[in-house]
């Protein structure tokens, strides 16, 4: 498969694409698969991902898996640009390796509306819905783990019910408590920590989502499922999260 490496923004590319490396700087590659939300195209993200993450390749300092791309770190004094391309061509190329089709699956306990669900209200009448839908139809999927960013531990995650797709807000609102459950276009998120928050909040769950006591301080990784269920006020007041 030829890569083709380029020194400007990426282009318009659907699923059906090869790869294409964009240089990011003196250290860093992205191997863009397309511009394009999609399972299958995030899967081959995870597979070459799995494939470097497990294979001895001195240089690579650090993998960054996306919706459709790849973020590779690595050390140019040890590995040249030149052979890291080979490295990513030939990982391409290799046959098998399957991204596994069972995830963990990961349970996540919400209390939606009220004062952990402050824009249930406006997600509410954007879809003439009434709030008690809202949860339902936000609990109802299995989501997929797409990608970790933009603050420690946010988890972006696939598979939004059609019926609940909201623009984000014009502008953040004010900061969040940590494990803010919100929703935005197709997606839906976690928010680890206190923060401003651009997506419409439906709901808290009592996870700590990030936690740097923990051995892995991330409760969340890309290519993991997420399922929401629904909890009363009083089970998450007396929950304890281990």
């Amino acid at each position: 498969m030829r890569i083709e490496t380029d020194f400007g923004s990426p282009r318009n590319r659907g699923a059906n694409s090869e790869p294409q490396v964009l240089l990011c700087g003196d250290t860093g590659v992205s191997v863009e698969f397309a511009k394009i939300i999609d399972p299958d195209i995030n899967r081959r993200v995870r597979r070459l991902y799995k494939r470097l993450k497990t294979g001895a390749h001195p240089g690579i300092i650090d993998l960054g898996p996306a919706y459709c791309s790849l973020f590779i770190r690595y050390d140019p004094f040890i590995c040249s640009l030149e052979k890291l391309l080979c490295i990513i061509e030939d990982n391409l190329e290799a046959p098998g390796g399957a991204v596994e089709d069972t995830p963990r699956i990961i349970e996540v306990p919400v209390c939606y509306g009220g004062e952990f669900g402050p824009d249930t209200g406006e997600v509410a009448g954007f879809h003439s819905l009434g709030a008690p839908q809202v949860a339902a139809l936000h609990a109802a999927p299995l989501y997929r783990v797409y990608m970790i960013g933009f603050i420690l531990g946010f988890p972006y995650l696939g598979g939004l019910d059609e019926r609940l797709k909201t623009p984000r807000k014009k502008s953040p609102g004010p900061i969040v408590a940590p494990g803010s459950v919100g929703v935005a276009d197709r997606q839906s998120g976690i928010y680890p920590v206190a923060s401003p928050a651009g997506w419409w909040i439906i709901g808290r769950t009592p996870l700590k989502v990030f936690d740097l006591q923990r051995k892995r301080p991330f409760l969340f990784e890309a290519g993991d499922a997420v399922r929401f269920r629904q909890i009363t006020r009083e089970e998450f007041e007396s929950y304890n999260d281990h």
